[in-house]
């Protein structure tokens, strides 16, 4: 069924402004049938977590593409990654300085490393309902009141394309013998055009996680984990053996050797940026619609350190329209399908497998809706993350005896379970966090507006389990 079913998507016409980034372009494969060249490690084939031949030359390959000193090819997506480098870069009981708006991954390393969270909230952008960058002042205060902290996680750039300065967080960060780890899964693409910002890693960060299946022509769960940081390469590695698979999918790697090889075909990366620049130019023609750092709004509305011009946040806010209405009108009137939904806006992701004919559907799409739509009473629906009460650390929460409580009635409790909205995966609410009134609202909100809304225990949750 499930196979049947994806065949018939593939044939629907919608188009794919989503992950994965190869955006099913059927111009970049070889004909090739995936049960052709899906081997194990027989004689001749090299070995992913001892690597000394073929797969040894694709490493090689990302090292020089990425300008770092290891590259670590991974098949179990950017998860695995994050996962094994908090555990090389930490020791059980370390206290880590972690961006509030991180992906639910980087807590369930918090978890599982036995590790002590102190959290930075970034800033939200009060247009667009997105978090912004996390800057230099926030890390070194949080270092400053930190001093006995070990690591520092941020996510740049966010989904919706804010990126931080991470050269100047890392320089302070360093300065107190603090480790940097960027969750850069969204940023694989940033070091094949000057259009882009700069890698963390070209910024002094001590590890990053890049998703190419996200940005990248490349099969879902491909990524690298990288570091010019001589003295990590080996915890690194030891850590890898414990979180990636014993037996990796030669499928993924061949993708990301196929990957990489396309990378160095700069034409096609300038035919990107031309669509991209085009795509700007038209949006200065929506009246009603917004486009973040697009168009008619640019990057000094905000407070973003830098941005990735790549990803398209479609803001209704103030519209007759919510961001739900949005996605359904882009599906059903012009088979577009979007990344991500929000109460007041969509994301889109762009790649540069994306096509004149994505992108022109697109365009066609945003200024029909644009003509229908008008102005109204301002609701606010953004979801905010304030500074949260830690109660318990997120390791002390696993097995503690708790009960389920109704979302209205959890208020001041103490949370023993993750919710979340997905995507993006960051949670409202985490374990050890005690649940306030503006957690409980914003829950309520989220499902109101129809946007998928999960906790531990399943999706949209109407019970939570908490302790006092």
């Amino acid at each position: 069924m499930l196979y049947d079913k994806l065949k018939k998507y593939s044939k629907s016409g919608v188009y794919p402004f989503h992950m994965p980034g190869h955006k099913r372009n059927l111009m970049l494969c070889d004909g090739i049938m995936p049960y052709e060249i899906d081997l194990t490690e027989i004689d001749g084939f090299d070995n992913l977590h001892n690597a000394e031949g073929c797969i040894l030359e694709v490493q090689n390959l990302a090292e020089k593409l990425y300008n770092v000193k290891k590259a670590f090819l991974l098949v179990n997506g950017a998860t695995g990654g994050i996962l094994s480098a908090v555990r090389a870069m930490t020791d059980r009981g370390d206290k880590v300085i972690v961006a509030r708006n991180s992906h639910k991954s980087v807590y369930n390393a918090l978890e599982l490393c036995g590790l002590t969270p102190k959290y930075i909230v970034p800033k939200v952008d009060k247009e667009f309902g997105i978090n912004c960058s996390i800057t230099p002042l926030q890390a070194e205060k949080a270092i400053r009141e930190n001093p006995d902290a070990k690591l520092l996680i941020i996510t740049s750039p966010t989904y919706e394309g804010a990126v931080s300065d991470i050269k100047e967080i890392s320089r302070i960060a360093h300065l107190h013998n603090v480790s940097v780890l960027v969750d850069e899964a969204h940023g694989a693409h940033f070091p094949f055009s000057d259009s882009f910002p700069v890698e963390a890693i070209q910024c002094g960060a001590d590890v990053a996680v890049a998703s190419l299946h996200k940005t990248l022509p490349s099969l879902t769960q491909t990524a690298l984990l990288l570091t010019s940081n001589e003295e990590l390469i080996n915890p690194l590695a030891e850590n890898l053996a414990i979180f990636e698979t014993s037996s990796p999918s030669y499928v993924f790697m061949s993708s990301i050797e196929k990957c990489l090889d396309f990378c160095k075909n700069t034409k096609a990366f300038d035919e990107y940026i031309i669509r991209l620049n085009s795509f700007d130019e038209k949006c200065r023609e929506l009246k009603n619609i917004k486009v973040l750092c697009c168009g008619n709004d640019n990057i000094k509305n905000h407070n973003f350190f830098d941005f990735d011009i790549s990803k398209i946040t479609v803001s209704v806010k103030g519209l007759n329209i919510n961001g739900v209405q949005l996605a359904d009108k882009l599906r059903n009137d012009f088979k577009i399908e979007p990344e991500m939904v929000c109460s007041d806006y969509v994301l889109l992701i762009t790649t540069v497998c994306d096509t004149d004919e994505g992108f022109a559907r697109l365009v066609n799409a945003l200024q029909s809706i644009d003509s229908e739509c008008s102005a109204k009473e301002l609701n606010y629906n953004n979801l905010l993350l304030s500074q949260p009460c830690i109660a318990l650390n997120p390791c002390d929460c696993s097995g503690k005896s708790g009960d389920f409580y109704r979302l209205k009635n959890s208020i001041n409790k103490i949370s023993l379970e993750y919710v979340w909205a997905y995507p993006p995966g960051i949670p409202i609410v985490a374990k050890g966090e005690v649940i306030t009134q503006e957690i409980v609202d914003t829950i309520f909100m989220q499902i109101e507006n129809g946007i998928n809304v999960y906790s531990t225990k399943g999706k949209v949750p109407k019970e939570i389990l908490c302790c006092e």
